[in-house]
């Protein structure tokens, strides 16, 4: 994402809505077993992302190290720190997947979207990430938006499959 898009992006804690919900979340989990990992799972499905602040946050409130925090967000993959288009683009980079054509598929997408790997598109419609396997070896190349696989995916194919999320 552009860095001047990135300034864009309001923290969560500063918004009254979204901090009331980050509250909610802790002071009803800080007392359960694991409440890091709960309390941070339920701020991903709730708030979408996982920001730097609302880390320090959570270990404060929590009174945890932020080294366990920080521990959690990046062993766990489903866990992100900057906010996510409206669907998901997942190309497996599975062995099946990346001798099939996976890197193909990753320029394509690349060139299409406007974005690198990791990046959302300026109107927040698509973001483009990598991962190790869904699960469809059989119908290598994959690429998975939000819930949806598509198997044998080749270049010329994948803009058609693009404008449907778009």
């Amino acid at each position: 994402m552009a860095e001047v898009e990135q300034n864009l992006i309001t923290d969560p804690l500063t918004v009254p809505d979204q901090r009331s919900i980050i509250d909610r979340i802790i002071e009803e989990s800080k007392d359960v077993p694991g409440a890091p990992m709960v309390v941070l799972s339920e701020l991903q499905n709730q708030i979408g992302y996982v920001s730097v602040p609302m880390q320090g946050y959570v270990a404060r409130k929590l009174r945890v190290p932020m080294s366990q925090i920080y521990g959690v967000i990046s062993f766990y993959s489903f866990f992100t720190t900057q906010p996510r288009g409206k669907h998901t683009i997942k190309l497996c980079l599975g062995t099946a997947c990346y001798v099939g054509g996976a890197p193909k598929l990753i320029e394509k997408a690349k060139e299409v979207l406007g974005v690198e790997v990791g990046e959302t598109t300026g109107d927040w419609q698509l973001t483009l990430e990598c991962c190790r396997c869904v699960g469809a070896c059989s119908q290598a190349p994959t690429v998975m938006i939000d819930d949806d696989v598509y198997g044998r995916v080749t270049p010329e194919q994948l803009p058609e499959i693009i404008s449907q999320y778009q």
